[in-house]
Protein backbone atom coordinates (compact mmCIF):
# COMPACT_ATOMS: atom_id res chain seq x y z
CA UNK A 1 0.00 0.00 0.00
CA UNK A 2 1.35 3.62 -1.12
CA UNK A 3 1.61 6.22 1.73
CA UNK A 4 -2.12 7.61 0.53
CA UNK A 5 -3.61 4.45 1.02
CA UNK A 6 -2.48 3.74 3.95
CA UNK A 7 -3.71 7.70 5.49
CA UNK A 8 -6.91 6.34 3.75
CA UNK A 9 -7.14 3.06 5.13
CA UNK A 10 -6.67 4.38 8.58
CA UNK A 11 -8.89 7.75 8.39
CA UNK A 12 -11.75 5.28 7.09
CA UNK A 13 -11.43 2.35 9.91
CA UNK A 14 -11.76 5.74 12.33
CA UNK A 15 -14.35 6.89 11.04
CA UNK A 16 -16.10 3.92 10.87
CA UNK A 17 -16.68 3.38 14.02
CA UNK A 18 -18.35 6.78 14.61
CA UNK A 19 -20.74 6.22 11.95
CA UNK A 20 -21.80 2.83 13.99
CA UNK A 21 -21.87 4.94 17.35
CA UNK A 22 -24.22 7.33 15.76
CA UNK A 23 -26.08 4.21 14.00
CA UNK A 24 -26.33 2.33 17.49
CA UNK A 25 -27.04 5.15 19.27
CA UNK A 26 -30.29 6.26 17.14
CA UNK A 27 -31.23 2.15 17.08
CA UNK A 28 -31.23 2.33 21.18
CA UNK A 29 -33.57 6.00 21.36
CA UNK A 30 -35.83 4.24 18.54
CA UNK A 31 -36.66 0.94 20.78
CA UNK A 32 -36.77 3.07 24.06
CA UNK A 33 -36.36 6.94 24.27
CA UNK A 34 -35.55 6.55 28.16
CA UNK A 35 -32.49 4.03 27.71
CA UNK A 36 -29.48 7.34 27.95
CA UNK A 37 -31.43 8.42 30.62
CA UNK A 38 -31.34 4.75 32.48
CA UNK A 39 -27.91 4.21 31.48
CA UNK A 40 -26.62 7.49 32.81
CA UNK A 41 -28.21 7.15 36.33
CA UNK A 42 -25.99 4.35 37.44
CA UNK A 43 -24.48 0.95 37.13
CA UNK A 44 -25.66 -2.31 38.97
CA UNK A 45 -24.43 -5.29 37.03
CA UNK A 46 -25.16 -8.85 38.39
CA UNK A 47 -21.26 -10.24 36.72
CA UNK A 48 -18.22 -9.45 36.70
CA UNK A 49 -16.79 -10.86 33.50
CA UNK A 50 -13.06 -12.12 33.43
CA UNK A 51 -11.87 -12.64 30.02
CA UNK A 52 -9.46 -13.05 27.34
CA UNK A 53 -8.34 -9.74 25.42
CA UNK A 54 -8.58 -11.15 21.97
CA UNK A 55 -11.10 -9.85 19.81
CA UNK A 56 -13.48 -12.49 19.03
CA UNK A 57 -14.98 -13.02 22.51
CA UNK A 58 -16.97 -9.82 23.13
CA UNK A 59 -18.67 -10.26 26.32
CA UNK A 60 -22.25 -8.91 25.96
CA UNK A 61 -22.57 -10.11 22.49
CA UNK A 62 -21.93 -14.00 22.90
CA UNK A 63 -24.71 -13.51 26.30
CA UNK A 64 -27.12 -11.64 25.59
CA UNK A 65 -26.16 -8.69 28.24
CA UNK A 66 -26.58 -5.35 28.05
CA UNK A 67 -25.41 -2.11 29.03
CA UNK A 68 -25.39 -2.02 32.33
CA UNK A 69 -25.18 -5.71 33.27
CA UNK A 70 -21.76 -7.00 33.05
CA UNK A 71 -18.50 -5.41 34.86
CA UNK A 72 -15.98 -6.41 32.08
CA UNK A 73 -12.45 -6.96 32.32
CA UNK A 74 -10.04 -8.69 30.12
CA UNK A 75 -6.40 -9.22 29.39
CA UNK A 76 -4.24 -11.88 27.68
CA UNK A 77 -5.30 -15.56 29.02
CA UNK A 78 -8.22 -14.10 31.90
CA UNK A 79 -5.55 -14.04 34.11
CA UNK A 80 -5.71 -13.73 37.75
CA UNK A 81 -2.64 -13.04 39.03
CA UNK A 82 -2.64 -11.49 42.46
CA UNK A 83 0.30 -9.07 41.86
CA UNK A 84 -1.57 -7.36 39.36
CA UNK A 85 -3.15 -4.60 40.71
CA UNK A 86 -5.78 -3.51 37.72
CA UNK A 87 -7.62 -7.19 38.09
CA UNK A 88 -7.23 -7.10 41.84
CA UNK A 89 -8.48 -3.54 41.24
CA UNK A 90 -11.50 -4.65 39.27
CA UNK A 91 -12.62 -7.35 41.87
CA UNK A 92 -12.57 -5.22 44.79
CA UNK A 93 -14.56 -2.69 43.32
CA UNK A 94 -16.99 -5.33 41.38
CA UNK A 95 -17.57 -7.35 44.74
CA UNK A 96 -17.42 -4.65 47.50
CA UNK A 97 -19.04 -1.30 45.56
CA UNK A 98 -20.96 -2.95 42.49
CA UNK A 99 -21.87 -5.96 45.16
CA UNK A 100 -22.15 -8.23 42.00
CA UNK A 101 -23.52 -11.75 42.89
CA UNK A 102 -21.92 -13.77 40.16
CA UNK A 103 -18.43 -13.57 38.88
CA UNK A 104 -17.25 -15.41 35.78
CA UNK A 105 -13.50 -16.46 33.97
CA UNK A 106 -13.79 -17.49 31.13
CA UNK A 107 -11.15 -18.41 28.79
CA UNK A 108 -11.66 -19.75 24.75
CA UNK A 109 -10.21 -23.08 22.87
CA UNK A 110 -7.52 -21.99 20.68
CA UNK A 111 -6.25 -19.04 22.61
CA UNK A 112 -3.03 -17.65 21.88
CA UNK A 113 -2.04 -17.09 24.92
CA UNK A 114 -1.41 -20.65 26.07
CA UNK A 115 -0.01 -21.30 23.04
CA UNK A 116 2.66 -18.95 23.54
CA UNK A 117 2.90 -19.92 27.32
CA UNK A 118 4.01 -23.97 25.68
CA UNK A 119 6.19 -22.26 23.32
CA UNK A 120 10.02 -22.41 24.41
CA UNK A 121 10.50 -18.76 22.96
CA UNK A 122 11.48 -16.20 24.99
CA UNK A 123 9.05 -13.60 24.36
CA UNK A 124 10.25 -10.38 25.89
CA UNK A 125 7.99 -8.95 28.31
CA UNK A 126 5.35 -11.29 28.09
CA UNK A 127 7.50 -13.90 29.76
CA UNK A 128 6.44 -12.99 33.34
CA UNK A 129 2.78 -12.75 32.60
CA UNK A 130 2.74 -16.39 30.41
CA UNK A 131 4.38 -17.95 33.04
CA UNK A 132 1.52 -18.03 35.22
CA UNK A 133 0.05 -20.68 32.87
CA UNK A 134 3.81 -22.51 32.47
CA UNK A 135 3.05 -22.77 36.32
CA UNK A 136 -0.62 -24.24 35.58
CA UNK A 137 0.53 -26.73 33.21
CA UNK A 138 3.18 -28.11 36.39
CA UNK A 139 0.41 -28.44 38.30
CA UNK A 140 -1.21 -30.60 36.24
CA UNK A 141 1.92 -31.92 34.16
CA UNK A 142 0.67 -35.65 34.42
CA UNK A 143 -2.78 -35.48 33.21
CA UNK A 144 -1.85 -33.40 30.32
CA UNK A 145 0.99 -35.48 29.45
CA UNK A 146 -0.75 -37.91 29.28
CA UNK A 147 -3.12 -36.30 26.86
CA UNK A 148 -1.49 -37.51 23.05
CA UNK A 149 -3.29 -35.24 21.02
CA UNK A 150 -1.84 -31.89 21.08
CA UNK A 151 -5.28 -29.84 20.34
CA UNK A 152 -6.75 -32.19 22.97
CA UNK A 153 -3.61 -31.05 25.27
CA UNK A 154 -4.23 -27.52 24.89
CA UNK A 155 -7.78 -27.33 25.44
CA UNK A 156 -7.80 -29.02 28.10
CA UNK A 157 -4.93 -26.83 29.58
CA UNK A 158 -7.35 -24.17 29.00
CA UNK A 159 -9.89 -25.31 30.98
CA UNK A 160 -7.66 -26.03 34.10
CA UNK A 161 -6.01 -22.54 33.42
CA UNK A 162 -9.70 -20.72 33.94
CA UNK A 163 -10.27 -23.26 37.01
CA UNK A 164 -6.76 -22.23 38.46
CA UNK A 165 -8.24 -18.50 38.19
CA UNK A 166 -11.15 -19.35 39.40
CA UNK A 167 -9.27 -20.83 42.69
CA UNK A 168 -6.91 -17.49 42.53
CA UNK A 169 -10.32 -15.25 42.36
CA UNK A 170 -11.76 -17.35 45.32
CA UNK A 171 -8.27 -16.72 47.33
CA UNK A 172 -9.18 -12.85 47.57
CA UNK A 173 -10.32 -11.12 50.45
CA UNK A 174 -12.88 -9.48 49.05
CA UNK A 175 -14.66 -12.77 47.61
CA UNK A 176 -14.13 -14.35 50.56
CA UNK A 177 -15.47 -11.72 53.21
CA UNK A 178 -18.58 -11.22 51.04
CA UNK A 179 -19.71 -14.68 50.20
CA UNK A 180 -19.27 -15.01 54.22
CA UNK A 181 -21.99 -12.35 54.82
CA UNK A 182 -24.09 -12.64 51.92
CA UNK A 183 -23.55 -15.87 50.15
CA UNK A 184 -22.09 -14.24 47.18
CA UNK A 185 -20.70 -13.67 44.68
CA UNK A 186 -20.32 -17.31 43.40
CA UNK A 187 -17.09 -17.98 41.15
CA UNK A 188 -17.71 -19.65 37.78
CA UNK A 189 -15.41 -20.77 35.14
CA UNK A 190 -16.45 -20.83 31.48
CA UNK A 191 -15.02 -21.78 27.94
CA UNK A 192 -16.17 -20.23 24.80
CA UNK A 193 -15.55 -22.19 21.29
CA UNK A 194 -14.90 -20.57 18.16
CA UNK A 195 -15.95 -23.61 16.90
CA UNK A 196 -19.66 -23.58 17.71
CA UNK A 197 -20.02 -20.08 19.50
CA UNK A 198 -21.07 -21.67 22.51
CA UNK A 199 -20.37 -21.57 26.86
CA UNK A 200 -19.28 -24.27 28.52
CA UNK A 201 -19.75 -24.49 31.99
CA UNK A 202 -16.51 -26.18 34.11
CA UNK A 203 -19.06 -26.83 36.49
CA UNK A 204 -16.75 -25.12 39.45
CA UNK A 205 -17.87 -25.77 42.68
CA UNK A 206 -17.59 -22.74 44.34
CA UNK A 207 -18.47 -23.96 47.80
CA UNK A 208 -15.67 -26.74 47.57
CA UNK A 209 -12.91 -24.79 46.34
CA UNK A 210 -13.33 -21.98 48.87
CA UNK A 211 -13.21 -25.16 51.59
CA UNK A 212 -10.40 -26.51 50.09
CA UNK A 213 -8.18 -23.00 50.11
CA UNK A 214 -9.30 -21.55 53.28
CA UNK A 215 -6.80 -23.67 55.35
CA UNK A 216 -4.24 -21.29 54.26
CA UNK A 217 -6.11 -18.64 52.33
CA UNK A 218 -8.82 -17.62 54.91
CA UNK A 219 -9.25 -14.30 54.84
CA UNK A 220 -12.41 -13.82 56.22
CA UNK A 221 -11.24 -12.62 59.63
CA UNK A 222 -13.17 -15.15 61.67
Amino acid sequence: MSQSEISNYLKQTHDRVFEHNHAWAEEQRKRDPDFFTKLSSGQTPEYLWIGCSDSRIPAEQITGLGPGEAFVHRNIANLVVNTDLNVMSVIEYAVRHLQVKHIVVCGHYGCGGVKAAMTPKDLGLLNPWLRNIRDVYRLHETELDAIKDEKARYDRLVELSVIEQCRNVIKTAAVQQSYAKNQFPIVHGWVFGFEDGLLKDLKVDHEAMLHSIQKIYNLTEE
